[in-house]
């Protein structure tokens, strides 16, 4: 049994496991010269030292460190491995929220919510879950996301804010951040309703976070939440983010088809050509179905 791990780690996976760390009551966070974080307990002392990446594990309990904490199998004879996940996996339960659609003109706004713990959440990295961005391939998000909602264990919930109501929202509320806040919340109280007894959210870092508290607040919903940029590398909230994709992919598909004229993604010059051709095609009436009309878009059309 080695007593000592070098282990090379992403700056997204070690921020995980420094959060993973700084949750767990067994752990205590110490200092040392040129390292990000270090942690310690009575068998093992951990240092991430951020110039070459690499995690020291040190103490008699480093492979249960290894194969508990960071769910990694060491090798044999090497005393240095890699992770063979996308993020290193926080198993404890938690809601994971993320969105798509916001900075398109055409399409709805999807928000989904995946709850996770210690029963799925390795599996779902196995699976392959990570940020939707980073997964071209319309068809394997898809597959992924079929996959995220047959594991055991999962629960989740996605909504889909189609652009007609999408447009009343926002001129009601007038604020994207805002209305983003209200679709976290609601994805989060279903959640809630589902697995009461969860104690935290965790969402990327869209706005200011009392925004998203407050509006959770509204809702009376008992849960620590936690918002953090690049969020995307924790598991639950990379399944999330599959989720809304997949649901988002789904309605542009279905609804150019169904109008005979392309919705392209973004909001480019391309895509104004694209809305000046639906407008054309369909009148300027029926735009607020599929569009987004307070982009900048809206106001160049003719």
């Amino acid at each position: 049994m080695a007593n000592q791990y070098s282990i090379q780690l992403s700056r997204d996976e070690a921020t995980a496991l420094k959060n993973k760390l700084d949750r767990r009551p067994d752990f205590r966070a110490t200092a040392r010269d040129y390292a990000d974080f270090c942690f310690e307990n009575e068998s093992v002392n951990v240092a991430f030292y951020p110039k070459k990446g690499r995690l020291l594990i040190q103490g008699r309990g480093s492979e249960d460190f290894v194969k508990n904490i960071l769910q990694l199998e060491p090798e044999e004879k090497a005393p240095s491995l890699k992770s063979t996940l996308p993020a290193l996996v926080d198993t404890t339960p938690h809601f994971g929220v993320d969105e798509s659609g916001k900075g398109d003109y055409f399409g709805p706004l999807v928000v989904a919510g995946v709850y996770t713990d210690e029963r799925c959440a390795a599996e779902l990295a196995r699976l392959g879950c990570r940020d939707s961005k980073a997964i071209p391939d319309d068809k394997k998000i898809h597959a992924i996301a079929e996959k995220i909602k047959k594991t055991a264990g999962v629960v989740y919930e996605v909504i889909c804010i189609g652009p007609r109501r999408y447009n009343e929202l926002y001129a009601e509320i007038g604020n994207l951040n805002r209305l983003l806040a209200w679709g976290h919340a609601r994805v989060i109280a279903a959640l809630h309703e589902k697995v009461p007894a969860c104690p935290r959210a965790l969402s990327d870092q869209f706005a200011n976070e009392w925004v998203l508290k407050r509006a959770l607040g509204q809702r009376h919903i008992p849960v620590q939440l936690e918002q953090r940029t690049k969020a995307e590398s924790d598991v639950a909230v990379a399944a999330a983010s599959i989720l809304a994709r997949d649901r988002f992919v789904q309605w542009m598909q279905q609804t150019a088809a169904a109008s005979g004229c392309p919705m392209p993604l973004g909001c480019a010059p391309h895509v104004t050509r694209a809305a000046q051709h639906f407008v054309a095609t369909h009148g300027r009436e029926r735009l607020q179905d599929v569009a987004k009309l307070h982009f900048k878009v809206t106001q160049k059309l003719k």
